[in-house]
């Protein structure tokens, strides 16, 4: 049997070189570029200015990702506003992504790697570590299966974050490709600024960023300024210090005019005294830098708990106090296991428990 050959992801020129191979006409490239990443649509039959022999040759030759990919379970909040896929990949993986709405529109949060190696005590994802990196295909097909969906209101993906699972830096060339792809004019036109690349401190990789010399949003997981107790929640912490990552992330914030956003979870009796917030003042006191507190959403795997609104609330007005630019993110799907990891930890103990039977 012949091996079908992936479409989706290629670049104009590639898809044209395939389609030639095969004994279509170069013009059909332009179509199926248009269906593809202008109008999200994924089913070669639903192409409506294609021939039925073009559409027969596309369906024995070619496969298109997003139809390949399963919807293994989705969450959707409450309040309306944010919707978590599982999806499931034809290797038999899955990751997460997650769909939030916005008053300015419309934001994906994108899986790099299926699992993850931090191991950060606090976070789901790392629960078994990582199995492989996402191909740059698979990081846009997260956007796109979203975009498919929003035709209905006539709508798409304005801006995408890359803070699923996994680590970006540790997946550089296809985040980085995946990143070029979706800000090209013919495809999503995203803005650079419009992108948002999150690193627990790879600081090879932020290097990398800064040489890439695009206005990407750089976003660092700080989570504690006390050496030994970012060690045990971050174990990264032992290869690139706090302190030295937050240099270069700094040296990053010089090199192209980006504040550089430090992310802070919030643990009970952990990390969340105002001690922990006048060190943290300290550290990013004269920094090109904002801090975004978010209170740890409860993982059951990890024991740990949320502080209470007050100690939040300290928290922050310390920081404020110290001119520290910080804000609490606003909580969105916390009713739909939106933090990283934990609906694709919770499938897997659910197939694991059906074997057991």
């Amino acid at each position: 049997m012949t091996t079908k050959i992936e479409l989706f992801g290629l670049t104009i020129e590639e898809l044209q070189e395939q389609l030639l191979a095969k004994g279509l006409k170069k013009f059909r490239a332009q179509q199926i570029f248009q269906w593809l990443y202008q109008k999200s649509v994924f089913d070669f039959n639903a192409m409506h200015n294609l021939s039925k022999a073009d559409i027969a040759l596309l369906e024995a030759n070619f496969t298109i990702l997003p139809r390949q990919i399963t919807i293994l379970r989705e969450q959707n909040s409450t309040d309306g506003m944010t919707s978590k896929l599982l999806l499931g990949l034809p290797d038999g993986n899955s990751v997460e992504t997650v769909l939030m709405h916005h008053d300015y529109g419309y934001s994906v949060c994108v899986s790099s790697q299926v699992g993850c190696d931090m191991h950060c005590a606090f976070c789901a994802s790392g629960l078994k570590g990582a199995v492989r990196n996402l191909t740059a295909a698979e990081i846009i097909a997260q956007v796109y299966l979203f975009n498919e969906r929003l035709r209905k209101v006539n709508a798409m993906v304005s801006r995408v974050v890359v803070m699923g699972s996994g680590e970006p830096m540790l997946n550089f060339d296809a985040v980085l490709g995946a990143l070029d792809f979706l800000h090209r004019e013919d495809t999503c036109f995203m803005s650079y600024r419009n992108m948002t690349i999150s690193t627990c401190g790879i600081i090879p990789g932020i290097r990398r960023l800064a040489e890439q010399s695009k206005p990407i949003n750089l976003a660092v997981s700080l989570h504690a300024v006390k050496n030994d107790l970012r060690t045990s929640l971050m174990p990264v912490n032992k290869g690139f210090p706090f302190v030295d990552v937050i240099a270069a992330a700094e040296d990053y914030s010089k090199a192209g005019g980006r504040q550089v956003t430090y992310e802070y979870i919030l643990l009970r009796d952990k990390n969340d005294s105002v001690q922990d917030a006048e060190l943290l003042s300290n550290y990013l006191r004269f920094k090109h830098a904002s801090v975004n507190l978010i209170p740890a959403n409860p993982v059951p795997e990890q024991g740990f708990e949320r502080p209470s609104k007050q100690t939040i609330e300290k928290f922050l007005q310390t920081l404020q106090k110290n001119r520290i630019n910080a804000t609490v993110r606003k909580e969105m799907g916390k009713d739909i296991d939106a933090a990283c990891g934990q609906l694709r930890a919770k499938f897997a103990k659910e197939q694991e428990q059906k074997l057991c039977k």
